[in-house]
């Protein structure tokens, strides 16, 4: 299913300089593209998903709310749509880019662009991508990091570890 998929493989400075099939990206270990997106509810509690036993990267671990490779010609914004969409059933009426992280061996040569929504719609997981999913406070979401890392992906952690970084910069400071 997703060996055939054709991707847009990508330089040191995410330029496309190409194209390859999916299987061909990860066992080259190609430069190419994703995107993550952090599904928040009203009450503030960010859904995590688990991954599918099959999947070939993390199976079984935990993830972020959606998650996926870019098709061939398809930009961040538009592959975030269709992979919650695709993976959760979910229409967000915005999608608020909050980071990119580089490619490299942590993130299996991908270049994530980090998005974040809000959503009140009923989450409704592809059974065929996602093994289970929850709702999380964020301070759960800290804990079980602190706890368990090996539970969830490389690059959830990675992504939590930046998404710290970025919300400490922006804390009001004291005077």
């Amino acid at each position: 299913m997703y060996e055939d998929e054709i991707l847009d493989v990508v330089d040191a400075h995410d330029e496309v300089v190409g194209q390859a099939s999916h299987a061909e990206v990860h066992r080259r270990g190609l430069r190419h593209r994703s995107a993550h997106i952090l599904v928040y509810n009203p009450a503030g509690q960010l859904y995590l998903q688990q991954r599918a036993l099959w999947k070939e990267c993390s199976p079984g671990l935990w993830d972020t709310s959606a998650a996926g490779h870019l098709g061939a010609g398809e930009n961040y914004q538009l592959g975030a749509a269709r992979e919650l969409v695709e993976e959760l059933g979910v229409h967000p009426p915005h999608l608020e880019t909050l980071f990119k992280i580089s490619a490299g061996p942590e993130t299996g040569y991908e270049f994530v662009t980090v998005f974040k929504t809000f959503t009140s719609e009923e989450i409704r997981p592809d059974p065929h991508e996602i093994n289970a999913g929850r709702w999380c406070e964020p301070a759960e979401v800290e804990a079980w990091i602190g706890r368990e890392p090996h539970t969830l992906t490389g690059t959830f952690r990675l992504l939590w570890s930046k998404l710290k970084t970025v919300r400490e910069a922006y804390r009001p400071r004291n005077k």
